[in-house]
């Protein structure tokens, strides 16, 4: 081979390893991640979920430019057991004492979360979570701010689970300009020590997030805006001077809500713009999600039945949108029947980091729309409990087995979902078989996710 064609040669194949190499190295940058949680959200309580009155042009956004589920669930029917599900990727079952909202003061509100908190355990232990701890290993910067509501003992507030970074409250809502419990406790923390700042709850919140964010802008970060909104007190922006007592603490008022609603989504639009003035929109990961269904009588909870604190749709489905610039097309929807765990395993493996399989329950829902991949039936349980009352439901395929048992009184039904996504018409007398199946099924669950401690 003459010298001429050699070198041809040579530079032909420098040239395609420069292009593999390349392509290898865009293909393993790790995005950051922007994980945005609302509180209480309704299904139907954005615009882009057909809320009548509501305008929520920021996220709406969000989701044209990338996929907007439709069947999406949170792991608990309140937020404290929701939160433990995201942050150990597991059933939150499993950690103990963490299947209803820890009360105001670090109060445990069924017989399990009451014998912890007497024992001063009443919280998420710091060895149950991998978030934020695996991506840490994996050399992210991970802040939260905004809501905690995962125990009030010093031992389980957030730094010692990892997080680098926190600015909020340890309990589950807060007055939102004083920014203290309807007990007057003082919950305001800026990582390990109490705080005090002036400010609308949601607006400071997005504040300590994009200073995160401009901080670790030169690293992979993970940030956790936790928000408050529109959970109650019910307050929107313009309410300084509204008296908030005992009495009207969980009192909604059509108006008021919207304006937190709308508010909230100016919040996220401020947070996305911020994302854009520093170059890194299109290296992020923006996820919006609810950690649960709507509060009765305030949110709108389009075609669903119930609220939060049930099992029925409305207590558990919930808005999810993810827009990833160049992984996920701009428009996309998905039917993917999903939970708030499968965020858990999803942000793990985009991070390259390194859990034990067995220590996860969720499935990969982001790589299953950047394949994109064929949806299929999955099978999830949920179970809730507050005093002498427990919720269960199971969703099997499109069938949803629901049981509610208050001391001694017990109701269940049974839906087909494809047909009845409002659950009016129980199918329970009508199939016997398909009814003692599922039955079978939530028994064999509860046996396989029993708490140790």
């Amino acid at each position: 081979m003459n010298r001429c064609r050699w070198n041809s040669l040579v530079l032909i194949l420098t040239v395609v390893i420069q292009t593999i190499v390349a392509a290898s190295a865009v293909s393993a940058k790790r995005p950051n991640i922007v994980l945005i949680v609302a509180d209480d959200m309704g299904y139907g309580d954005l615009g882009f979920y057909g809320h009548p009155v509501a305008k929520t042009p920021h996220i709406d956004n969000l989701a044209r430019q990338g996929v907007r589920f439709t069947q999406h669930y949170s792991n608990g029917a309140e937020c404290t057991p929701t939160r433990t599900a995201l942050l150990t990727g597991r059933y939150q079952q499993r950690a103990g004492g963490m299947e209803c909202a820890i009360g105001t003061g670090n109060v445990g509100r069924y017989d399990d979360a009451i014998r912890l908190a007497e024992q001063g355990e009443l919280g998420l232990p710091a060895e149950q979570t991998v978030l934020p701890g695996a991506l840490k290993d994996a050399g992210y910067a991970c802040g939260i701010f905004g809501k905690w509501h995962l125990g009030y003992e010093p031992k389980f507030h957030p730094p010692e689970h990892g997080w680098d970074a926190f600015f909020g409250y340890l309990g589950g809502n807060v007055h939102y300009f004083e920014h203290h419990e309807l007990s007057d406790l003082h919950v305001l923390f800026r990582d390990r020590q109490p705080t005090r700042a002036e400010g609308y709850m949601t607006h400071l919140i997005t504040d300590a997030s994009i200073d995160f964010m401009q901080r670790h802008r030169e690293r992979p970060f993970f940030l956790f805006v936790s928000h408050e909104s529109p959970h109650f007190p019910f307050q929107g922006p313009d309410d300084h001077d509204k008296v908030v007592t005992k009495e009207n603490w969980m009192e909604p008022d059509d108006a008021t809500y919207v304006a937190m609603l709308e508010d909230l989504d100016s919040e996220v639009g401020r947070l996305l713009a911020a994302l854009e003035q520093h170059g890194l929109a299109k290296d992020t990961l923006v996820v919006f999600v609810s950690d649960n269904g709507g509060f009765e009588g305030a949110a709108h909870m389009g075609p669903l039945r119930d609220a939060k604190s049930t099992t029925f749709e409305g207590g558990i489905r919930v808005p999810l949108i993810i827009r990833w610039p160049g992984r996920i097309p701009a428009g996309m929807h998905s039917d993917q029947v999903s939970a708030t765990f499968d965020l858990t395993r999803s942000f793990l493996r985009l991070a390259g980091a390194r859990v034990p399989a067995d220590r996860l329950d969720g499935y990969d829902i982001i790589d299953h729309v950047v394949q994109p991949r064929d949806d299929f039936a999955r099978t999830l349980f949920w179970r809730d409990r507050r005093g002498d009352q427990t919720w269960w439901a199971v969703r099997d395929g499109d069938w949803k087995y629901v049981r509610k048992a208050d001391g001694s009184e017990s109701e269940q039904w049974l839906f087909d979902l494809s047909r009845d996504v409002g659950e009016r018409n129980s199918l329970l007398m009508d199939k016997p078989t398909e009814t003692l199946r599922i039955k079978e099924l939530l028994r064999d669950w509860e046996s396989q996710v029993k708490a140790k401690r």
